[in-house]
């Protein structure tokens, strides 16, 4: 390391969102305090399991399908630890010259990051170290800049990462969501999901002061909260629909899950 170079403290010893859900994932990047902490969410919640995985498979087909319509630019924010396929190996694997552009504001995802970064010689992918509460700082981004050009559509991914923005009062998280929409052509698209109490408010409150007690603020949001984040925009069909249950690879995958075990809104709009 370049003794210049600030040292950067992972905080391993506090459980962090990204680390909980690599877990849940199956992945390798998490530690004692993550993996206690999903214990105890798995204790309350046990198709946590589930959940996260139906809620990455539905980021799989929204960006295929974005892919496949045509859209070349990808701007995917919370990206979280690198769990194969990423989201650039789904684009480039429809459009070989698709561009992405990934953010995340946890140091961990950034010492991975190296794993987004293995793009098609046709494409690019860029990583940007930045917190979603500062959209101006992503956009104004030089490694944004020099890789998407935001004259032309973009597809925004927002997975599974608005439930981290509380509004305290302010309706910070759609503010923050006009804002990106606001600074994107017609033609773009916006594909996010977000967690839901509709279906189980109890166990969904036990799930807010586990991470709560991790040192992570959440908060859930009705249908009704869901579908105002695409307020001007034009759902795509089904329009808003559990993470399960939005465009299936098979319809009987839509079944096997209830909607208090998937617990998550999923959607895809576009910019008129």
């Amino acid at each position: 390391m370049n003794e210049h170079e600030p040292v950067v403290d992972l905080q391993l010893d506090r459980a962090h969102s990204s680390r909980i859900y690599d877990y849940f994932l199956g992945g390798k990047t998490n530690f004692l305090a993550d993996r206690m902490a999903a214990g105890s969410v798995l204790g309350v919640f046990p198709s946590a399991l589930v959940a996260a995985r139906i809620n990455r498979e539905f980021m799989h087909r929204a960006t295929r399908l974005l892919a496949e319509s045509g859209l070349r630019q990808f701007l995917d924010i919370g990206t979280g630890i690198p769990t194969p396929p990423n989201l650039h190996d789904i684009a480039q694997g429809s459009a070989p010259d698709a561009r992405i552009v990934y953010t995340d504001n946890d140091p961990i995802v950034l010492a991975h990051a190296a794993a987004l970064l293995l793009s098609t010689p046709e494409g690019r992918t860029a990583y940007v170290q930045a917190d979603v509460t500062d959209p101006a700082g992503i956009l104004g981004a030089p490694q944004l800049l020099d890789t998407l050009d935001l004259s032309r559509p973009v597809a925004l991914s927002l997975n599974a990462l608005m439930h981290f923005v509380p509004d305290d009062g302010r309706d910070r998280a759609h503010t923050i969501v006009e804002t990106l929409k606001a600074a994107l052509p017609s033609g773009s698209m916006l594909a996010m999901s977000h967690a839901t109490a509709d279906f189980a408010p109890e166990t969904m409150q036990k799930i807010i002061k586990i991470y709560g007690d991790a040192g992570t603020r959440l908060q859930f949001r009705s249908r009704a909260e869901f579908l105002r984040f695409f307020d001007g925009w034009d759902l795509l069909e089904p329009g808003i629909a559990l993470s399960h249950q939005w465009r299936p690879d098979d319809p009987a995958d839509a079944t096997h899950v209830t909607d208090a075990e998937a617990a998550c809104y999923a959607a895809v709009a576009r910019k008129p």
